[in-house]
């Protein structure tokens, strides 16, 4: 299964104003068409100069709105449909042109006067040379915008068409769609601090060989995004993984579950709720040795140790800092049984028993199906995308955090 189509069924309205990045929006129009949404694109007259209205209806799939008074005049979408009838308004890329008019309730053309009829969430992402953008002009025009109440997706640093280099290019897609599918969350988790550990750690044995496991870090990662999408401050605490840290969250990278445990520790009672997802290492070596092993003087008994329990530590200290938590179990058999011990025995608020027995779930994959414990008892989740599980697990932490006042 691909990304969760988070976009489905949404009305999204693009107006696209006269910049060179007009050329970028277009793939961000393509991705919100792919996923599920209903896009409408609305053109500047200059922005028409840049990229033709009929790239946009290709990759929309709907015909592209230039003109305000042909609109009407063909009994088309209005002005103020646009707005009301949208989910939300992102333009893309804005102008200092366009930016100036909003800030100062100029109507001219059909975007501005969507924009100022809208009822949806109005979203800029200013694109210009970076001289226009540090204009005091500019910057106050913004500062404007924001009051206003319209959201900003601030620009990127970087070459920029006109050969110079600095703050104004339009950011990437990914960060962008973050910022969107904020606009679009309900911010049930606003004001509360989340730290998530994700990932495997690793257990060195010499410099070049290590302990580990399976884990990905697929599903804490998506627990971080959804969580920051849904207005939390986000601490990642990561093992080894090759995913990119999602937009808006700190993350800190660990090797070892001693370093884990350290970062964890430290950290713990400054958070409203702790999610640990992260495949931690039971054992490691007793000893680890400074040279690398050769094959011909390797013992074949390899002495270990249990690392430090790291969710037993929270339980024992949950009651203490005021903080919810949850845990992960994965279980090959009898998970539900292994679920049941392990929210008694380690003092969780929530578990999630993770069957990493079928090929759908579990590690490594991109789907998930889980079964929630609490003290009301037993929740079989479907089979889904780790994207859309997180947020059904977000849903019940969300409803964990009303019942206990935290």
């Amino acid at each position: 299964m691909n990304m969760d189509c988070s976009f489905s069924g949404k009305k999204v309205v693009v107006g696209v104003t006269g910049s060179i990045a007009a050329f970028k929006v277009a793939g961000w129009v393509s991705a919100l068409t792919k996923e599920g949404a209903e896009v409408k694109v609305v053109m500047t007259p200059a922005a028409c100069r840049f990229v033709t209205p009929l790239t946009y209806a290709a990759l929309s799939g709907n015909p592209v709105l230039t003109d305000m008074f042909a609109a009407e005049e063909a009994h088309a979408i209005s002005h103020v449909q646009l707005g009301q009838e949208a989910d939300i308004l992102l333009i893309a890329p804005a102008t200092a042109n366009t930016i100036a008019k909003i800030a100062h309730g100029l109507a001219d053309d059909l975007l501005s006067t969507s924009v100022l009829a809208a009822t949806c969430p109005v979203i800029f992402a200013p694109a210009m040379n970076s001289q226009m953008l540090a204009n005091p002009a500019t910057q106050r025009n913004l500062e404007r915008v924001k009051g206003l109440g319209y959201g900003i997706i601030e620009p990127d640093s970087g070459k920029m068409a006109c050969k110079t280099e600095g703050p104004g290019r339009l950011p990437e897609w990914c960060d962008a769609r973050e910022q969107l599918l904020a606009a679009l969350t309900k911010q049930d988790l606003l004001g509360k601090k989340i730290l998530v550990t994700a990932g495997p750690t690793r257990e060195a044995l010499d410099p070049a060989r290590f302990l580990s496991n399976r884990s990905s870090g697929k599903m804490g990662y998506a627990l971080a995004r959804a969580a920051k999408r849904r207005g939390a401050e986000v601490l990642l605490v990561s093992g080894p993984t090759a995913l990119a840290t999602p937009f808006g969250v700190k993350r800190i990278d660990i090797q070892t579950a001693a370093e884990m445990n350290a970062v964890v520790m430290e950290a713990c009672g400054r958070q409203s709720v702790i999610i640990k997802s992260a495949a931690v290492s039971d054992f490691c070596p007793e000893r680890i040795e400074s040279e690398k092993v050769k094959k011909d003087t390797a013992q074949f008994v390899l002495p270990l140790k249990q690392t430090p329990d790291i969710l037993a530590q929270l339980g024992q200290r949950k009651e203490k800092e005021h903080f919810l938590l949850v845990g992960f179990a994965a279980e090959s058999r009898d998970h539900r049984a292994a679920g049941e011990k392990k929210l008694s025995q380690k003092n969780l608020d929530l578990i999630a028993i993770n069957d990493i027995s079928g090929e759908d779930t579990g590690f490594e994959t991109d789907t998930n199906q889980v079964t929630l414990l609490d003290k009301n008892g037993f929740t079989d989740l479907p089979l889904t995308s780790k994207e859309a599980t997180a947020n059904l697990i977000l849903d019940r932490v969300a409803t964990l955090l009303i019942d206990t006042n935290n």
